[in-house]
């Protein structure tokens, strides 16, 4: 599959008009940003199977002709966050350049088709037909669940062979996690069977096979552990700076994702200390041991990234007097190296339908930002970044006390 285009290429493509695999902006005002994410949500679902890389040109008329547009790195980069600001799910594959073409500078945004359909923009799932993006209807959802059966690669897509429906709890799909993850208007149409739903949101394989997929059992479990062992996080608190130290608080936290996290948050609250200064100024300091947002932010994305497949170890969030270890099963992947690890450029998901349904539920708010937003906190709070090892089996964590 061609993932760039040649000059010659995009001005033939300038030429041709818009079409399934071609969408022109003149700038980013209006409901151009919106119709930029809903064409790149349709790209990626690639309901016609062109299998082909679809093209926005931003700074370019109806009739293709530049618009004369100012791309400035500013509007680089907020095309750029159409990827990670989380309204896309799961989260595209796409590039975002600058470009001159017929004689002026044009932004070019490139986007794969997803092999994770459907993709979904704040919970509609957009398709593109002809020129045009409309909302998915059910017999293009099945289409799009179908292929996915064929595309899947991702363990968090793989069925879990001994799971059945009754292993998912319903009425917390139902109550909690539709309401968040799909949009009001479609949640209201009666078209849609459970089955469906579930096999549209990636809880289980397709209505023809109504197995459980890994996402689904992290997800909606009723026991999640019965099935994948190490799906849970053990928290210890250790009076001490070594491991052998004594043990003064421990936690199994698991359950579905929602729960787990929820339990873990408590455990970090629970063992964060703030002092309060009186004394230097007519207003009273508060000052964290360890900010919590920060911790939330390292460990949840610990939870996010790690690999399921193929290991019973969990993720391990250690407290010591003088730092907080975490250790997530799993190392880079994707185009993430060692090298790489921590860049914001570097993004990549072992677990994207896992991503999105963390982002419906709130429990991360973008995509590939965790660990600048951890950094930015803890400088905040006086403290030195986190200090990351990279293995190819493991990736670990230290964040050390603020003095």
């Amino acid at each position: 599959m061609v993932t760039t285009y040649s000059d010659a290429e995009l001005e033939e493509m300038l030429a041709a008009g818009e079409s399934e695999l071609v969408e022109f902006k003149a700038s980013l005002s209006g409901e151009a940003r919106k119709r930029i994410r809903e064409a790149v949500c349709g790209f990626a679902n690639d309901l016609a199977n062109h299998r082909q890389v679809g093209v926005v040109f931003v700074g370019v008329d109806d009739d293709g002709r530049p618009a004369a547009l100012n791309v400035s790195d500013e509007l680089l980069t907020s095309l750029s966050d159409v990827r990670s600001d989380g309204n896309i799910v799961p989260p595209p594959t796409l590039s975002v350049e600058k470009r001159t073409l017929r004689g002026a500078d044009v932004a070019v945004v490139t986007v794969s088709p997803s092999d994770a359909p459907p993709v979904s923009y704040q919970g509609r799932i957009v398709v593109r037909v002809g020129p045009t993006c409309r909302v998915a209807t059910a017999q293009d959802e099945r289409i799009l669940n179908e292929k996915r059966r064929h595309l899947d690669r991702h363990f968090d897509s793989q069925p879990v062979g001994r799971a059945k429906i009754a292993d998912l709890d319903l009425l917390r799909f139902e109550r909690e996690y539709l309401l968040h993850a799909v949009d009001p208007e479609v949640l209201g149409r009666n078209d849609r069977t459970v089955e469906e739903r579930l096999a549209a949101t990636k809880m289980i394989v397709s209505v023809a096979d109504p197995r459980p997929t890994v996402a689904g059992i992290l997800v909606l479990g009723q026991r999640p552990l019965d099935f994948l062992p190490g799906a849970y996080v053990q928290f210890l608190r250790i009076a001490g700076l070594e491991m052998g130290d004594e043990i003064v608080d421990e936690e199994r936290c698991d359950g579905p994702i929602g729960q787990l996290i929820r339990r873990l948050d408590e455990k970090l609250n629970a063992h964060v200390r703030t002092s309060v200064d009186i004394r230097s100024g007519p207003v009273e300091v508060r000052h964290s041991s360890y900010p919590l947002a920060a911790l939330q932010q390292l460990t949840r994305n610990a939870v996010l990234h790690r690999t399921y497949e193929g290991t019973n170890a969990p993720v391990r969030v250690y407290w010591y007097d003088d730092r907080v270890e975490i250790m997530s099963p799993g190392g880079p992947y994707g185009i993430v190296t060692a090298e790489t690890f921590g860049l914001p450029e570097a993004v990549d998901y072992r677990n994207p339908n896992l991503a999105g349904a963390m982002r419906a539920l709130g429990l991360v708010q973008q995509f590939g930002y965790g660990i600048q937003d951890a950094r930015r906190i803890l400088l905040e709070n006086g403290q030195p970044e986190p200090e990351f090892q990279v293995n190819p089996n493991w990736v670990s964590c230290t964040v050390r006390m603020s003095p």
